[in-house]
């Protein structure tokens, strides 16, 4: 049956009856509701305006919205410099905008004829309502078209440069994913039937949930996306046996406890991201990428970085690498005997593993035999849409800010990671939590990604310097303890997954940055996205991974003839690991006799929240 026929029929005809949800039964109610919602409105507004008078937030309001302003600027100027252009853009407009007219009065014409509707499908216009009701189905019609138009006005404007385009469409996005009628109760139909059914209660509650996520943010909106009561760091997440068996200023190094009687000879040691926290690999037993290395024999070592502070404000790039990295392979050392480890680096943890490895081969050293990468971007031609953030100008607004704490706070790089996906990482949650006033659902994920981390101010700035906004690493040009790194001196053997929907690493991102190291690469990519894409344990059978040797050519000719395997990339991992080394020793204590345990799993540094 024709898809779009058998859509419009369902709701061709406009019922009377279908207005009684809409009509208000006791607008007494509605009334004291509707002004308890004000005064919890009331007390969020002073929450937040309380840090803000007493100068403790200083809010650079202006910067944003000047360089949005800017951005877009550009693009309505050219349009508006020439009247054939301002005729051709008023005219795609208005065929638009007469085509949603055009269909609403056929329907009211004749309800019983269907009516195809060319639009795209949304899942935030999934209520029936949205169709069937002719107001409602009229604001959605109209919605979508002037999106189409905004986005195609960005598309087709000449003569900018691809950043400024690359800015102004985000910045379109972000406007209309936030303009869209599915985020007010008066233009939601669903929002709309429950607050006439509930009397405004939703909105009480709503308004209340605001005032305390205000509160708990300090002034800034930290919207709650899971419940955080039902989790508990080294409770019910990241419970893995082990021992903190080193500290540095700036990590802890955890050894695991084996439960198998022998394990491989060569142990293994995580680098995980400083952006977030390392436990992300080992949310609960069921989902523990750690706890799954262990059963197979791996002994493994994990950094866990320091939540930092204005102390670590100079902690850059090499401090990483001395008093993180080679800190940790001492640490290996000490408690193994082993001089080589098979090392896995995750997303920006990864890209610090790679300038390591670049760096450690001009110094002649040999302890990481083996590298795993994970949604790891070396070369950031391709980097997605952060790059919208990183600019000179944006940079050094930025640098200024974190010079005045000595880190960003950890809240700025979650909102910018929560950009990315707005339709489905904001407005989804304001919608639920502030407007339906419903609670949101427990889930463990969402707790990993809302504690979040600070970022010392020299290591971020580093970061974004050498990577988004110079590329330095793989043009051969980063330059780290005196000297110029290239990716073509690591010769050793590198395992780099990518992620097929990873809006953070792009796979294409990925796939480049491949054919910049010296040795074989072996591209693997995971079905899902930057976190599910990784954290995919194979009991679970989900997703599919794609196999196709090294990555040659271009990311689309190697995925049209890659191989597809149902089910995690977690075993074929391993074979490959084995196939490197499957030597086997006595199962080994954490500490080896050498080091005596700080603290149990999962040590103090995670605890620490901002």
């Amino acid at each position: 049956m024709d898809s779009t026929r058998e859509h419009t029929d369902s709701g061709a005809a406009f019922d009377p009856k279908l207005i009684e949800p809409y009509i208000v039964k006791d607008p007494q109610a509605l009334a004291i509701n509707a002004a308890k919602a004000l005064e919890n409105l009331g007390k969020a507004a002073s929450v937040w305006l309380k840090p803000r008078e007493s100068g403790e937030i200083i809010d650079p309001v202006g910067e944003p919205v000047t360089e949005l302003t800017r951005t877009l600027g550009k693009v309505a100027e050219y349009w508006m410099s020439d009247p054939k252009r301002t005729l051709e853009a008023q005219t795609h407009l208005l065929n638009a905008v007469f085509g949603v007219w055009s269909r609403s009065l056929a329907r009211f014409a004749a309800p019983e004829v269907p009516v195809p509707d060319p639009l795209p499908k949304d899942k935030r216009f999934s209520d029936e309502d949205w169709e069937r009701n002719p107001f409602f189905d009229f604001l959605r019609q109209t919605y979508v078209v002037l999106s189409q138009w905004a986005e195609k006005m960005v598309d087709e404007a000449q003569g900018l440069d691809e950043h400024t385009r690359h800015k102004a469409a985000f910045y379109v996005r972000q406007i209309t994913a936030a303009m869209s009628p599915a985020n007010f109760v008066a233009t939601n139909p669903q929002l709309y039937r429950e607050t006439v059914a509930s009397n405004g209660a939703n909105l009480v509650k709503g308004m209340q949930m605001l005032a305390e996520d205000i509160e708990a943010g300090g002034g800034d909106l930290k919207m709650r996306q899971t419940d955080n009561s039902k989790f508990a760091v080294g409770i019910n997440m990241a419970v893995t046996p082990g021992k903190v068996i080193a500290q540095s200023d700036i990590c802890e190094v955890i050894q695991y406890e084996a439960t198998t009687e022998t394990v491989l000879k060569r142990p293994l040691l995580i680098c995980p991201p400083w952006i977030n926290k390392f436990y992300i690999l080992d949310l609960n037993p069921q989902k523990s990428f750690i706890k799954w290395c262990v059963d197979q024999g791996h002994t493994v070592f994990v950094i866990s970085w320091v939540n930092p502070d204005e102390r670590h404000a100079d902690k850059g790039w090499e401090a990483y690498i001395r008093e993180g990295v080679d800190f940790a392979l001492d640490t290996v050392e000490k408690a193994t005997g082993e001089k080589q480890v098979n090392a896995i680096g995750y997303c920006v943890g990864g890209t610090l593993l790679a300038a390591a490895l670049a760096l450690h081969a001009q110094e002649n050293n040999k302890r990481i035999a083996s590298a795993t990468l994970f949604t790891t971007q070396v070369d950031f031609t391709y980097a997605g849409d952060l790059k919208v953030f990183v600019d000179e100008g944006q940079l050094t607004s930025l640098e200024a800010r974190m010079q005045e704490s000595g880190y960003l706070d950890g809240s700025k790089m979650a909102s910018a990671f929560n950009m990315l996906r707005a339709s489905e990482l904001i407005w989804p949650y304001f919608v639920n939590n502030y407007l339906k006033g419903q609670d949101p659902m427990p889930f463990d994920l969402l707790f990993w990604n809302s504690d979040s981390t600070r970022m010392a101010a020299a290591n971020h700035s580093f970061y974004l310097r050498n990577c988004y906004l110079n590329n330095t690493l793989s043009h051969g040009k980063m330059q780290l303890a005196g000297k110029t790194l290239s990716l073509k001196d690591v010769r050793i053997p590198i395992y780099n997954l990518a992620t097929r929907e990873d809006h953070i690493a792009p796979a294409k991102s990925v796939f480049v940055g491949s054919s910049l190291f010296g040795g074989p690469v072996d591209f693997v990519l995971a079905g899902s996205g930057h976190i599910a894409g990784v954290v995919n344990p194979p009991d679970k059978n989900k997703y599919q991974f794609w196999t196709n040797g090294s990555a040659v050519g271009s990311y689309e000719d190697w995925l049209a003839e890659a191989k597809e395997t149902t089910g995690s990339w977690w075993p074929h991992w391993q074979m490959w690991i084995e196939a490197l080394d499957d030597a086997r020793v006595p199962a080994r204590a954490p500490g080896g006799g050498a080091l005596n345990a700080i603290a149990d799993a999962p040590g103090a540094y995670v605890m620490a929240r901002v």
